[in-house]
């Protein structure tokens, strides 16, 4: 039998569903890759970063190519760029992600869920930490010599849920200077939120085809293949890293 839909409303760019009935599909698996000096981790970030940014005035990005796709696209953490897209026989395709400051914006993106299967990639430089979000407990991936460093992990109640309702949210602290990789099933709980200039996601959708046609959605947008369990986005203050 063919998987279900997620989406209500298939091109619903701002689809929220009632966080009191939603239970994740699986669990996010985090794998910590690698630290690097301060100067290494800048400058990396800053070359992928101004990729996106280039996009953001970009005609050629910014508008339809032949086969429909917008290449350069806004999403609540940060402006993204399709750097490879699918094409028939291949349905994957991968985006770059430049995140916003939480703390310039005072704004923290809404949790949420995709209706196909993410890899992320998530890299921060200097003075910049990323704080992922989830309803489930991450399984963070350690192999004995091989993997550099533990991240940091805690619990506190998702604000913002309706009077009476308490959903635990469990946390996790990607470093400054690093690279963490994170897979992230189907349907799964996820939110990213950078403290900090210097955060980048290299993100890899393997079914973007495939869901689109699962979801009957009519094009390749990655605001309509989300779902957010959250009417608005929440202030800066609750998103931030906890004292101590």
């Amino acid at each position: 039998m063919p998987e279900p839909r997620l989406k209500h409303t298939a091109d619903d760019e701002n689809e929220v569903h009632d966080i009191r009935d939603f239970a994740d599909a699986g669990r996010n698996v985090v794998t910590p890759v690698v630290r690097f000096p301060a100067e290494i981790a800048l400058a990396v970030v800053q070359a992928f970063a101004a990729i996106v940014r280039r996009a953001t005035t970009s005609a050629a990005a910014t508008t339809a190519d032949a086969d429909g796709v917008v290449r350069s696209q806004t999403f609540e953490e940060g402006d993204v760029y399709m750097l490879e897209k699918p094409f028939d026989g291949y349905v994957a395709d991968r985006y770059l992600m430049d995140f916003y400051d939480v703390t310039e914006r005072d704004l923290c993106s809404r949790m949420h869920l995709h209706t196909g299967l993410r890899f992320v990639r998530m890299m921060t430089g200097p003075d910049t930490r990323i704080r992922v979000g989830s309803l489930s407990p991450f399984e963070v991936t350690h192999v004995e010599g091989v993997t550099p460093f533990r991240p940091d992990l805690f619990r506190d109640d998702l604000p913002g849920t309706p009077p009476g309702v308490r959903r635990v949210r469990y946390n996790l602290i990607v470093p400054p200077n690093s690279f963490v990789d994170m897979q992230i099933p189907r349907g799964t709980s996820h939110q990213f939120n950078a403290i900090g200039p210097h955060a980048v996601i290299d993100s890899v959708h393997p079914e973007e085809s495939i869901e689109v046609f699962r979801e009957r959605m009519s094009g390749y947008r990655m605001m309509a293949q989300t779902v957010f369990l959250a009417e608005d986005l929440p202030p800066a203050a609750e998103c931030l890293l906890p004292p101590g």
